[in-house]
């Protein structure tokens, strides 16, 4: 029987954790399973370092962004010694159960635990760049999104009063999911993302031709080979005489309060982690594919570097790429 569930969060901070939180909690109340927060991610396990979780508390924090549990990255946990460490907190507190939410790196880290100490391990994808296989949508990213698209469309703003290009860099190091996503959704001109290598040539072939009518809008993943630096070089290589800015949204896109479809999409996933723990399952992470929740084997949730078909072909058609 599952008495007690550690849970963290770990990498970077992604919008809906709280939310993943409070469903945890909330769900594990009604089979009277405890739930302890476990601060700073593996840090925490590694230090000992935990609080208690109550739902009612949690209740009024699943709207924020962030995670109140913190989280950070741990070089020492991929030592034998922050192992061993983790593994003696998880002993001494006698808990029976972990719900990791994080990303790729996060869910290595729960694999060797499942391996050293056979511990039950569920996962939850935490992350705004929506890169892991397993699921369809990863919690932040629709808050990462939206706030993204709303940037941009602000910038437009005053882009169109002067007639300016505007570069802006959104996130999405391995990536190119936020890019797309929120270029499309507010008509951007040209997307560059790190899947495609020929769109920076369709950008070149489109500022040659721009006479400074109208505003012009190219949206850039972070991970773009080209880079936003060597884009800017290139577009004023191409056409010297236009107004060009550069903004680089940064860290904003991972701030703000969740959106419904993040709140949802946490609620469904908590929930679905503590049922798979209570039915004996391990070693996974809870996904939502085709509008149904599911489980997949930690082995098999890594990045994806490709972008869905279907988004490529919205890409061309709208942006000429």
């Amino acid at each position: 029987m599952i008495k007690h569930i550690g849970i963290l969060t770990s990498g970077g901070d992604a919008p809906g954790m709280n939310t993943a939180l409070y469903a945890v909690v909330k769900t594990a109340q009604q089979f009277n399973i405890k739930v302890t927060g476990i601060r700073k991610g593996y840090e925490g396990l590694i230090n000992n370092d935990l609080i208690s979780l109550d739902a009612t508390t949690l209740q009024s924090t699943m709207h924020l962004g962030g995670t109140i549990l913190k989280t950070a990255r741990c070089e020492a946990f991929k030592t034998e010694q922050g192992r061993q460490s983790a593994i003696n907190t998880i002993n001494k507190n006698k808990i029976d159960a972990l719900i990791i939410i994080g990303g790729d790196g996060s869910f290595k880290g729960a694999m060797w635990l499942t391996q050293l100490c056979h511990i039950q391990c569920i996962g939850i994808p935490g992350t705004i760049d929506n890169d892991l296989a397993g699921t369809d949508y990863t919690l932040g990213f629709d808050t990462a999104v939206n706030t993204s698209m709303q940037c941009i469309d602000k910038i437009r703003d005053t882009a169109e009063s002067h007639n300016r290009v505007f570069v802006i860099e959104v996130m999405g190091r391995d990536s190119g999911y936020i890019a797309a996503y929120s270029g499309l959704t507010s008509g951007a001109d040209s997307i560059l993302i790190p899947e495609s290598k020929n769109d920076i040539m369709h950008l070149v072939t489109d500022i040659k031709s721009y006479h400074n009518e109208h505003a012009f809008i190219v949206v850039v993943a972070e991970g773009d080979e080209t880079g936003t630096d060597l884009v800017c070089k290139k577009i004023k290589n191409e056409n010297p005489h236009i107004d060009l800015r550069l903004t680089k949204l940064g860290h904003l896109q991972r701030g703000g309060n969740p959106t419904s479809n993040d709140r949802m999409l946490a609620i469904g996933l908590g929930s679905l982690s503590v049922h798979a723990l209570i039915e004996y399952k391990t070693g996974m992470m809870a996904g939502i594919v085709n509008n149904k929740y599911c489980l997949t084997e930690f082995e098999h949730v890594i990045k994806k570097h490709e972008i869905a078909n279907e988004l490529e072909n919205l890409i061309s058609i709208f942006c000429g790429s």
